[in-house]
């Protein structure tokens, strides 16, 4: 669900943006990158405006072996270690933000150094993922325990349609029905 009501009338521009709303009320903002028009319903395709980050964690004793790194997902854990987060990117002159979806930052983030970047690869029970590309930004420590806070390279993309009152609705982009509009959008936005 979003407080924004898309219009396909309107013509897109470059600032055209849509908030989204999760199950937690957090919102996110997003710039409406492409549209698609169809009988049923207008899709979208969303990029967050602030940068989406990552916060990492290891499980073995190893920081530098990346295979033993995690994902923070769970929110009572990004809860606990959340305001050391915000610290530490503050000295990077970056805000924190627990927005829906997905962590983000805003500011400028610092240039980019080959020895800052990170292949991770994501073990998935149901198919292999491409491995992730994230650039390092800062690390900490919280109860005896090491994070690290990365973003990643590649945007990160979301899928959406527009209902009937022009609320907006993400869509799996896993799912089959979706993958030749995701594969239009897609298209059309590189062509651009």
């Amino acid at each position: 669900m979003s407080s924004f009501r898309f219009n396909p009338e309107n013509e897109l521009d470059d600032e055209e943006k849509v908030t989204l709303t999760d199950e937690e009320e957090r919102t996110l903002e997003c710039y409406v990158e492409n549209s698609l028009e169809t009988e049923e319903t207008t899709y979208l395709l969303l990029m967050p405006v602030d940068t989406p980050v990552v916060i990492l964690a290891w499980e073995g004793e190893d920081e530098d072996d990346f295979s033993d790194a995690i994902i923070i997902e769970d929110s009572e854990e990004l809860e606990q270690i959340f305001a050391d987060a915000k610290a530490v990117l503050a000295e990077l002159d970056l805000v924190l933000k627990n927005t829906a979806y997905t962590l983000t930052v805003s500011g400028e983030l610092p240039p980019l150094e080959d020895d800052d970047v990170i292949t991770l690869e994501i073990d998935a029970e149901e198919k292999p993922l491409e491995p992730e590309e994230l650039q390092f930004l800062a690390s900490f420590y919280t109860q005896e325990a090491k994070y690290s806070i990365y973003t990643p390279l590649s945007p990160l993309l979301f899928l959406a349609k527009s209902g009937e009152r022009g609320e907006i609705e993400l869509v799996s982009p896993d799912d089959k029905q979706m993958q030749p509009i995701l594969e239009e959008l897609l298209f059309e936005e590189l062509e651009e």
